[in-house]
């Protein structure tokens, strides 16, 4: 037995008995065959007695439900996962989020809000409202001091791609894989990419090339101030890369382990865009920033130093990881 003062103060009238669950019982066996079930079935006007789903109760019963911030694909694939579990789902993004991508969060069941900041102050904001409802799981895909264990599970969960990776260049008997190209947010998917490819065989074969936007490059004034650096942002197209601060889990990956990082600009995002179109590829200005980052590293001015620093020959066998399809019109 236990009791617990109430909210005002007074003691709250409760008894707690968990060895309850412990003890067993029977059924008569027309309920347990279902007879019972079906005589009910079988009457006129029969209908299953209706369940409704309430979020607002469970938020306040302290019921499960997942929280996160994202400006792309991270909230689509929380709510999705939300979806085919039954979970309620609560996604905070940005002020800059374009509306397909919020509408694909919504088309999850997820509640979506917007707020008035940037990726990080939604990713602010998220933490502050699951501190704040009992119950809440925040998931997000970026670590802190004292929250790294959700962002260590999804970054396990991209390791998949990885492996599928492999297995489809083996069966199509391709040379060994010179160099990946990742666009780079918080850094989760590229701490997986390094990680994959600084074990095994391909620990000296395959360079990692992170790629951001010119106006959220993170990762790069990090690298180059050789500690984790927050910058401000600004809008880009690149909406799903728009992020200041790089996961405090992923940053000594990239720290020891990322052969190069190279920031790229709005317009060299949007030609890949189109050529990815017209090669049949759908992408998205986040996704194709692998092609431009690629493309600025491997070709212009001075290229064939960065070229040779990457091991890259002519026969190379390149990957650029796009993540997302192009947005429907709006």
């Amino acid at each position: 037995m236990s009791t617990n003062n109430g909210p005002t103060g007074p003691p709250l009238p409760w008894l707690a008995r968990p060895q309850a669950r412990s003890w067993t019982c029977g059924v008569p066996e027309h309920v347990r065959s279902g007879a019972v079930r079906a005589f009910h079935a079988s009457l006129p006007g029969y209908a299953p007695t209706p369940l409704t789903e309430v979020p607002a109760l469970a938020s306040e019963l302290g019921a499960g439900r997942f929280v996160t911030a994202t400006d792309g694909n991270h909230g689509r694939a929380v709510a999705r996962m939300a979806r085919l579990t039954d979970i309620p789902a609560h996604v905070f993004v940005p002020a800059m989020t374009d509306p397909a991508t919020r509408a694909a969060i919504a088309s999850e069941n997820a509640e979506v809000t917007q707020i008035d900041g940037t990726y990080d102050d939604a990713v602010d904001t998220a933490r502050r409202w699951a501190d704040d409802h009992p119950g809440a799981v925040l998931v997000q895909d970026t670590a802190w001091p004292g929250y790294e264990q959700v962002p260590a599970w999804i970054v396990e969960g991209y390791s998949t791609l990885f492996a599928e990776l492999d297995t489809q260049l083996s069966a199509a008997n391709a040379r060994p894989l010179a160099l990946v190209a990742v666009p780079v947010g918080v850094g989760s998917l590229a701490q997986a990419a390094v990680m994959h490819y600084r074990q095994g065989r391909q620990a000296d074969v395959t360079a990692v090339l992170s790629v951001e936007p010119d106006t959220a490059a993170c990762l790069l004034a990090s690298l180059r101030a050789g500690a984790p650096t927050t910058i401000p942002t600004a809008n880009t197209i690149m909406a799903g890369l728009n992020c200041g601060s790089i996961s405090s889990s992923a940053w000594p990956y990239f720290a020891a382990g990322l052969d190069a990082a190279v920031a790229v600009p709005d317009d060299a995002a949007r030609r890949a865009v189109a050529d990815l179109a017209a090669l049949g590829i759908s992408s998205g200005p986040s996704g194709a920033a692998s092609l431009a980052g690629a493309r600025a590293a491997l070709t212009g001015p001075a290229s064939a130093g960065r070229r040779a620093v990457l091991g890259m020959n002519p026969a190379a066998v390149i990957v650029l990881l796009n993540t997302e399809a192009a947005h429907p019109p709006t």
